[in-house]
């Protein structure tokens, strides 16, 4: 640790994972520029004893512990005042730094003063990019298009991929609208104009609603393609079967119903009123038709 001279405040924000947490740290500390870092670990009130294996593995790493979950945007938001750097990244618990993939990606950041976000490439375990890490917006339309497939008929399409962005060069570094919360550098400077995390979100949407935010304020968002990390995804959740974790079904309903409340908050706040009411009430309809559909895939599953 370099005192108060620190070129970056990492935050974690855990809940219930802790092997993967230690895993994480590890692979974060493995990078000898982690010196001039600042990292702090939110614990969401686990039960699984995270806390103590933080203080007994990593104790230079600074605890925040909460006695209870505060969710994705209130958990990240209460070490906001603990940030020491002009720069933080949040980064979830269930991944893994690849090749010094957070010195590659703050040097890029540091170099180009019109970006105020950066993601890297966020991979899941078999090898495939996490789609959350390259998004366009959902607006309805590039939703519609999503949810009936017609993005996986027309991947290079920007008018019916624009909300999976497929038609863009993984390849290559370039803008975005959305990227993943699970791996989301920023300047302090563009959090701060945004007020950070939305708390009207409890879990997924937050970092849309981010990303949309600091749009808004002019700063450009970047995927980076020159780095990568790995994301055990859903670990907390249990969504995905890549998940490194077993989560017991009852989470899994919750996780459901705040994933399809996030996509309701972020339409009536910034789609709702340009639509008649007809169309928009129709839309709900959809978001509403949705969540029943992905509870019930959850009760009939093992």
């Amino acid at each position: 640790m370099a005192g108060e001279n620190y070129d970056l405040s990492i935050i974690i924000l855990n809940y219930n994972v802790k092997d993967l947490l230690l895993n994480c740290l590890e692979s974060v500390f493995k990078d000898p520029s982690s010196k001039n870092w600042q990292v702090i670990v939110v614990d969401n009130a686990s039960s699984d004893g995270s806390v103590e294996a933080v203080k007994k593995e990593f104790p230079g790493v600074e605890l925040i512990t909460s006695k209870e979950n505060l969710g994705f945007s209130a958990g990240n938001n209460s070490a906001i005042s603990k940030v020491k750097a002009p720069t933080v990244l949040f980064l979830n618990p269930d991944t893994e730094i690849v090749d010094g993939a957070i010195s590659k990606s703050l040097e890029y950041l540091m170099t180009n003063p019109d970006i105020g976000a950066i993601t890297c490439r966020v991979e899941l375990p078999n090898g495939k990019l996490d789609y959350s890490s390259h998004r366009g917006f959902p607006t309805p339309w590039n939703s519609f298009a999503y949810f009936s497939g017609l993005s996986k008929l027309f991947p290079k399409s920007p008018i019916f991929a624009g909300y999976t962005a497929s038609y863009l060069d993984i390849n290559k570094t370039h803008e975005i609208d959305c990227l993943t919360g699970a791996f989301l550098m920023v300047r302090k400077i563009a959090g701060d104009a945004i007020n950070w995390w939305d708390k009207d979100y409890f879990w997924n949407g937050e970092d849309i609603e981010f990303c949309f935010n600091l749009k808004e304020k002019g700063w450009k968002i970047l995927f980076f393609s020159e780095a990568k990390i790995i994301h055990y995804k859903g670990a907390s959740s249990g969504l995905w079967k890549i998940a490194a974790t077993k989560v017991e079904k009852s989470q899994r309903l919750k996780s459901a119903t705040y994933g399809v409340s996030a996509m309701r908050i972020f339409y009536k706040k910034h789609y709702y009123k340009n639509y008649p009411p007809i169309l928009r009430d129709l839309i709900l309809i959809g978001i509403n038709l949705l969540e029943k559909y992905r509870k019930a895939k959850i009760w009939i599953s093992q």
